[in-house]
């Protein structure tokens, strides 16, 4: 199995951006070094709580500073954005770094209504042309826009640069044919919806169509997960999730707190029942228990690489999550 991560370049309680950022990099090159496919970086905007309101400058900074391992988005939020600058934006990276850029598109804002008010400068976005706006992104990128297209007579510099891969994120399943269909990668957020069923598998591969962006369909399943020693050690930090999922649930800013903070926190029996059902989204456990998981999830579903997301508190114990996972599954 290929092992993936998305950082959502998470800011713990009582800690800065700049050290957040001092994280980031000590993640990506650890998890180069180890072996990881690749690491993709979100779009979050208005979000005290999680740093990367830039992920294309996250790629180009952390490319600088790795060797092998892939960088990319997880994922571009393009409703705010034109096609043609992120054409250009990863036709530049790809250009910068060959065979190591990958281009992961969202359809959801990635932030609140404030924010995306913001983005588009006091105007509502248009929710109903994103794939129209995907597509017309990788003709850009490939040069080959129709005549009768308005942008035929746009050009997207850099010249005769190399593509990125480019995946098509979803949670639900409903843009899983599609992405078959634009010849392009999967990548299902099962820390979002806790949903993987084949059905939306099979969908993507039986629609697949070979395109200049992947000749082969690639699925990929990003998973939230916390992995130590002991299940005991694990479910420890994991109780800091737990609760900023609650309070995300209820309505309330993302916070990182402690594990202690967590545990020592006043739940209702309502919260507990939405602390359980909410880890179906998360893997917690022992790095032999949670790498046995996903091999089942692997011979179940056909999972070949999972994305893994891991939000704790403590920087080190977030680290020991990786590096026991890899040695686990690598």
């Amino acid at each position: 199995m290929k092992l993936s991560v998305l950082d959502q370049t998470p800011t713990a309680n009582g800690q800065t951006s700049a050290q957040t950022f001092q994280n980031t990099i000590e993640l990506a090159k650890l998890v180069d070094d180890l072996g990881y496919n690749r690491i993709w970086y979100s779009e979050h905007h208005g979000a005290v709580n999680l740093a990367s309101a830039s992920p294309e400058i996250m790629i180009a900074h952390i490319a600088s500073v790795t060797n092998n391992i892939r960088v990319g988005s997880g994922g571009i939020m393009l409703m705010h954005y034109s096609p043609l600058k992120m054409a250009e934006v990863f036709k530049t990276l790809a250009t910068l770094y060959p065979n190591r850029i990958d281009f992961g598109v969202g359809r959801a804002p990635g932030g609140d209504r404030f924010s995306t008010l913001a983005l588009h400068e006091g105007r509502q976005p248009n929710l109903l042309n994103q794939y129209d706006k995907l597509m017309e992104t990788m003709m850009f990128m490939t040069d080959t826009m129709p005549e009768d297209h308005v942008y035929s007579r746009t050009l997207a510099a850099p010249v005769d640069a190399p593509v990125p891969e480019v995946w098509l994120l979803g949670s639900s399943g409903s843009s899983a044919a599609q992405a078959g269909r634009f010849g392009i990668g999967y990548s299902f957020a099962q820390f979002i919806s806790g949903q993987l069923e084949s059905p939306m598998l099979e969908a993507y591969r039986t629609n697949f169509t070979p395109s200049a962006f992947m000749e082969t369909p690639k699925i990929n399943v990003g998973y939230f997960v916390m992995a130590a020693e002991t299940t005991e050690e694990a479910e420890y930090h994991a109780a800091s999730l737990d609760l900023n999922l609650l309070f995300l649930d209820k309505g309330m800013p993302f916070q990182i707190f402690t594990p202690e903070e967590a545990l020592n926190y006043s739940y209702t029996e309502m919260d507990k029942m939405q602390i359980e059902h909410n880890r179906k989204r998360f893997l917690v456990g022992s790095a032999k228990d949670v790498a046995n998981t996903l091999r089942e999830h692997d011979e179940k579903y056909g999972v070949t690489e999972a994305v893994l997301g891991t939000i704790s508190h403590s920087h080190e114990a977030r680290l020991q999550s990786y590096r026991l996972l890899a040695k686990e599954l690598l």
